[in-house]
């Protein structure tokens, strides 16, 4: 039987990417992107095992119906948290609404996402992966909020994976380092200084790709990784511990 996933914010960069290695290996995705547009050209160039689901995730109160309604079709065996949003600002000029908006998206809908999620996959176990960020490893500058909600990423994947192991739930997360994508092409190539900077301390003195990212949640979603709950994998280059 096929296995089920889903991932949000699957419509674009590292979410796509995972979207698309986990159909391309014939595991039937549930893509969730705010733009229905987007959302649905993407599924149409990842073929027919994804599936678009247009939906806000700021809006709590109807994930458990969205939840529901994809548990009525078939167990739910994967969930990747992908969905975020950044906010580059100097620390003082952070409103309270600015640092709320974060967090609420960046934490508090992963949480909303997977406690529907856990009513489903607790009957037949399954695998969760959050994503983090490097501004998680360590200080970044004018992104407090943002480290906030993905320090507390990983500190929830800790906790999920204790709580849920009982269950046959796995929970892992991986911190991305700096990869190619077309949002950070463009930041980086726009400054050279902060690019040279980023490769500087990369040990191997490349940007990743996507697909770097799509094939460690792969090995997270699969048996390969049974043994596996709690974990934060950096997918760096080495960028986390290089000076």
């Amino acid at each position: 039987m096929n296995k089920i996933a889903i991932v949000t914010g699957g419509n674009a960069g590292l979410g796509y990417a995972t979207a698309k290695k986990f159909c391309d290996n014939g595991i039937k995705t549930y893509v969730i992107g705010r733009s229905k547009e987007k959302t649905e050209n993407a599924c149409l160039e990842m073929g027919s095992n994804a599936v678009p689901v247009i939906f806000d995730l700021t809006n709590l109160s109807e994930i458990p119906q969205l939840i529901e309604s994809i548990g009525k079709k078939g167990t739910i065996d994967i969930l990747v948290n992908n969905a975020g949003i950044n906010l580059k600002k100097d620390f003082i000029d952070v409103t309270d609404e600015d640092f709320s908006s974060i967090i609420h998206t960046n934490v508090q809908s992963v949480f909303t996402i997977s406690r529907e999620v856990v009513k489903i996959m607790k009957n037949t176990g399954g695998s969760i992966i959050n994503i983090s960020s490097m501004a998680s490893q360590y200080g970044l500058p004018k992104v407090i909020a943002y480290s906030a909600s993905k320090g507390a990423i990983e500190a929830m994947t800790r906790a999920m994976a204790v709580d849920l192991a009982s269950f046959g739930i796995r929970v892992n997360c991986i911190a991305p380092g700096f990869i190619e994508t077309k949002m950070s092409a463009k930041a980086l190539n726009n400054d050279p200084e902060r690019k040279n900077k980023v490769l500087s301390r990369t040990p191997m003195g490349i940007l990743g790709k996507p697909s770097d990212i799509a094939d460690a949640v792969y090995y997270f979603a699969g048996s390969e990784s049974k043994f596996v709950t709690g974990t934060i994998l950096p997918v760096d280059g080495g960028n986390s511990i290089g000076f």
